[in-house]
């Protein structure tokens, strides 16, 4: 890929959870397709590590290593970013954490506490922080990445389920809220299995080969990117 070639050409993108899995996956596609990534994950080291590589396929890319539990990190992030670009085109709101599997009488308060912050209330801040850039480009897309157990509850999966049962609803709120508005469309999109850190944690015992790689969840992203559709959209991606 020629920098400035792909269908995304002139577009700012920023991707949390973007230092490995779906995250990094996306962060590449999205650079691929031509825009610029902003990759925002706790660890800057794996963040330089996923830059190297968009630079060394012609893409381009910046790296933020912010912690997104910290109550001014997001609006530090907003403030950087808006002074270097005036808008922003794709929001991928990707990172997450999974509380342990636990029946619901036995929820760690700190692992319930943790997962609502990153979860739920730095994606209320994120789009606190980005609505404005949002509304200044011309085809803004934000795109959660959520699960299924935040529609559909599971045994043991209260802690994380009720986060993203959150997450969706701000998200969905969100686009209600700006449809009519702006040129913002918003999509919450179930990966479903996929190979990921994440999975391997909650299914030890699971052949990672047995369900589909980061990258198929990270092409649909991108594709709905370009795409026009309903907001809130919802869609699950199939092996």
């Amino acid at each position: 890929m020629t920098q400035g070639s792909g269908p995304l050409t002139g577009q700012v993108a920023l991707v949390t959870g973007a230092s490995r899995g779906i995250g990094a996956e996306t962060a590449r596609a999205l650079a691929a397709a031509g825009a610029h990534v902003v990759l925002v994950a706790r660890s800057a080291k794996e963040l330089e590590q996923v830059e190297e590589e968009i630079f060394q396929a012609g893409g381009s890319a910046t790296i933020a290593p912010v912690d997104l539990t910290e109550p001014e990190g997001i609006a530090r992030l907003a403030t950087a970013i808006s002074s270097r670009w005036s808008a922003l085109d794709i929001l991928v709101i990707n990172a997450a954490t999974l509380p342990t599997l636990t029946p619901v009488w036995q929820i760690d308060p700190r692992e319930f506490n943790l997962a609502m912050t990153l979860n739920v209330m730095a994606t209320q801040a994120l789009i606190a922080g980005f609505d404005a850039m949002l509304k200044r480009s011309g085809n803004a897309r934000v795109i959660g990445v959520t699960s299924s157990v935040g529609a559909k509850p599971r045994a043991y999966w209260g802690a994380y389920g009720a986060s993203k049962a959150a997450f969706d609803n701000l998200l969905e709120s969100y686009a209600q809220e700006v449809r009519a508005i702006s040129n913002i469309r918003v999509t919450v999109l179930d990966p479903g299995a996929t190979r990921t850190k994440m999975r391997a944690r909650a299914y030890p015992g699971e052949d990672p080969n047995s369900v589909k790689a980061p990258d198929v969840v990270a092409g649909r992203i991108v594709a709905l990117a370009q795409e026009t559709h309903e907001s809130p959209h919802r869609e699950r991606v199939e092996a």
